[in-house]
Parts: C-alpha cells; sequence; structure tokens
C-alpha cells in the first residue's frame, strides 16, 4: 500500500470532536458519496444534528479506519493556497493537492482581493499564483506578499496561459520562485510545488 492508501493525518482535524461528510472524505481519502454510501450501510457510524446534516464522531471514523488497517500520523501538513479566477481549474488542483501523500492542507481562492484578505488569515506556507485574473492580478498579489514583512517569506508558484518572456520576467522580479504554463501537466505541477516545500526546509534547518 502507499501512504495514501495507508495512513491518516490527523493534525488538520485536532480539536473536533465530529466531522462533515466532507472532512471525513478528505481523511480517508475517498469521494463524499463513498462515505455517505458506507454510512446508508451502516458500514460507519453516523448521527444527524436537529438541522438535519449528517455528521460522523471522529472516534468512530478511527475506529472504522483502523478496522480497515489504516494507520493515523500526526505529521505536519503543508499548507498551500490556490488563487486562479477558472473555478474548475482551481478545483481541480484542491482535489490533486488535497488526496496526495504529502499531506496538503490546501485552501482556493478566485480572485487577488479575496486572497490578500485570506492570507492575513490562513497564512499558506506557498502559494500557486495565476497571474492573469481580473481586478488585482497576480503580479500586484506577488508585490503585495513581498512587501509587507509578516508575508514575504510566503512562497510563490506562478502560473499563465500567456507565458511571454516579459511576463514570465515581471511575475519573477516580483518575487514568485517560478512560473508555470498553462495547460498545466499534473505530475509538473506536484513537482514545482513539492521542490519549494523542500528547498524551504533545507534553509530552515
Amino acid at each position: 500500500m502507499s501512504r495514501n492508501q495507508s495512513t491518516l493525518d490527523m493534525e488538520k482535524f485536532e480539536g473536533k470532536e465530529y466531522l462533515t461528510p466532507q472532512e471525513v472524505a478528505v481523511l480517508l481519502k475517498v469521494s463524499p458519496v463513498t462515505v455517505r454510501q458506507w454510512a446508508q450501510k451502516g458500514g460507519l457510524k453516523a448521527f444527524t444534528t436537529p438541522g438535519g446534516h449528517r455528521r460522523f464522531y471522529k472516534h468512530d471514523v478511527l475506529h472504522f479506519a483502523a478496522n480497515r488497517g489504516v494507520k493515523t500520523s500526526n505529521k505536519k501538513s503543508r499548507k498551500l493556497l490556490i488563487v486562479d479566477d477558472d473555478v474548475l481549474l482551481a478545483g481541480f488542483l484542491h482535489e490533486v493537492f488535497q488526496t496526495n501523500e504529502e499531506n496538503y492542507d490546501v485552501r482556493v481562492v478566485h480572485d487577488g482581493f479575496t486572497a490578500g484578505s485570506y492570507i492575513q488569515s490562513f497564512i499558506p506556507e506557498v502559494i500557486l499564483l495565476d497571474i492573469m485574473m481580473p481586478g488585482i492580478n497576480g503580479i500586484q498579489v506577488c508585490h503585495f506578499l513581498k512587501k509587507n514583512p509578516a508575508t514575504a517569506g510566503i512562497r510563490v508558484v506562478a502560473m499563465t496561459g500567456f507565458p511571454t518572456n516579459e511576463l514570465v520576467q515581471e511575475i519573477i522580479d516580483a518575487g514568485a520562485d517560478m512560473c508555470l504554463h498553462k495547460p498545466l501537466k499534473v505530475n509538473d505541477v506536484l513537482d514545482a510545488v513539492d521542490s519549494v516545500f523542500i528547498t524551504m526546509q533545507a534553509q530552515a534547518s
């Protein structure tokens, strides 16, 4: 078994007594539909809130996982923010990283203005940042990050569907570590983000 099939990463769910179906799906690395089917068949215990929402006690989820040979891990998650006005692409990238064995804590926003405010609360380690967005674009977001001492250490992997030499150089000058070209290849995105995290870990050691 690979790690993402056999290990649960619990850090992001610390302090929670019960989980939503989506959170169970993330934890067990399956689709929410699968979680719902398990609950309907009685294999995974669930309860219904007064508002009619299905919830799962964390200890029941862990017991369910243990019966299937899945172990838990407290490995620190990698905090990644995806910023792209292409909703479908952003959702796809979220799924790619959320189910990756490296244990990413992934959030998504769809414009530069929201990114600027969201960064203050989530404080990502790396941002996967689209350049060409309406309103505040990726270059402006990058300048905002690097001028603020509180966020200057956040690393940026830019991406664009218009990779002219001038545009790529502009985002690098603004502080991005690299710029990926769209259409994206999944392995290229995973490798790029992974390499940035590895570099950060090496510099911190």
